[in-house]
Parts: C-alpha cells; structure tokens; sequence
C-alpha cells in the first residue's frame, strides 16, 4: 500500500515511522526545512520539502499512484485544502487530521468522513485514566459506542468462577485473557484467578459497572 502524508511534524513522522515499519510504501510532504531535514534523516522513506496544497508538490509525491492520503499538519485550513486538492485524484481514502473541533463539519461537507483529532483523543484518554483509574488501558472502538478494556481481576466474587458464568452478556464479553505471561482465547470451563488480567470488549454505556463488576 502506497500512502502520501502531508505534515512532517509529531503526528505525521509518528505515522510515517510506524507505516515503513510494516513494509508500506510512504512519501512524507513538509514545507519546513528543519522539519524535512529530520525527517529525512530518520525515515526510510521519500521525504519532499515542498507545499501540500500545491499539486505541482502532491504530483511530485505520485499522487495518482497513491491508496492512501493523510492531511496531518496542525493545520486545519491547509489540511481541508490539501484533501479538496487531492479528491480530483480519486485516492481510495483521505484522512485529514483536526485541531478545532469546529472545523469538522466543513471536512465532511467537502466528502472527507475519516477525520481524526489526536488532541481531542488525547484529552479523552486522559479523561478516562482520571476517572477510571482501575482500568490498566483502554482502546475506543469505531465511534466510541464501545471500549476494550485491560482489567487486572481483583473482585472476590468473579474470582474462582468460569468464563462461561461470567460472559458473554449483552453489554460485555471477556475477549481474552493473560496467564503466566501468555495470552489465551477464554474457553468457557476456564477459571478466573486472582491477578488475572483479562481483555474485555464492552458498550460504553456499560464500563463504569463492568470495571466494579471485575475489580474491588
């Protein structure tokens, strides 16, 4: 897969980093030398210091040939710029990072539906180590109707019961569970032991009692 990513700073290198370490082709676009020279010193990838918004730039980075373009700048007008520009190329998929809340909807007016804000992502992460301080790490999961959650099993009154007692039910299932070191699909015969850690897929609605439900 061939992704075009526009913004050479925190977000975008991390993304850049992350995609060659799986074997994907990437080209990073970035208009600031410094941001360019760094990149291009720790990326195996083609680094182009030039103008996201200009398409003589994005034809540079073989915009047609691209699967994938990410607007990833902190830059909110040039992101919708750059993914109005590229739609004429008609790349299977345009992602545009956003640093104002506000300015989503005029992404989508344009066609663009995957926008992401990582500081918006950030601070509800955040939010969630505060508030639900036994839950050793979550993920959101599509729109934020439903979390995963990794639970360390300290309630004596799931302890010693089996899987299959326990899940699934209609807000949760018990997805996978740690023992030993190892990771294992729960079977429904199998025991919870105190200390387990234990991965759970459960509705949002449902967290703050499924995480009392598993821990003291």
């Amino acid at each position: 897969m061939y992704t075009v990513i526009m913004g050479g700073g925190r977000v975008g290198l991390a993304l850049a980093s992350a995609l060659v370490s799986v074997g994907h082709d990437v080209t990073l676009i970035e208009n600031d030398e410094n941001l360019c020279a760094n990149a291009a010193a720790g990326l195996d990838a083609l680094v182009i210091c030039g103008n996201g918004t200009n398409t003589k730039t994005l034809e540079e980075a073989n915009i047609r040939d691209a699967d994938v373009f990410v607007a990833a700048t902190g830059n909110d007008e040039a992101n919708l710029l750059s993914c109005i520009l590229v739609k004429d190329y008609n790349i299977k998929k345009v992602i545009a990072r956003v640093s104002n809340p506000d300015h989503e909807e005029a992404f989508k007016k344009v066609g663009i539906d995957d926008v992401i804000s990582p500081e918006l992502t950030a601070a509800g992460y955040l939010e969630k180590l505060i508030t639900r301080p036994k839950i050793a790490d979550l993920i959101v999961i599509g729109k934020g109707n439903a979390e995963l959650l990794d639970i360390s099993v300290t309630n004596k009154k799931v302890i010693g019961k089996r899987i299959g007692d326990l899940s699934p039910t209609d807000d949760y299932i018990i997805s996978a569970i740690y023992k030993n070191g190892e990771i294992t699909i729960p079977t429904e015969d199998m025991v919870l032991s105190e200390g387990d850690k234990i991965s759970i897929l459960v509705k949002s609605p449902a967290v703050k009692d499924v995480t009392r439900k598993f821990t003291k």
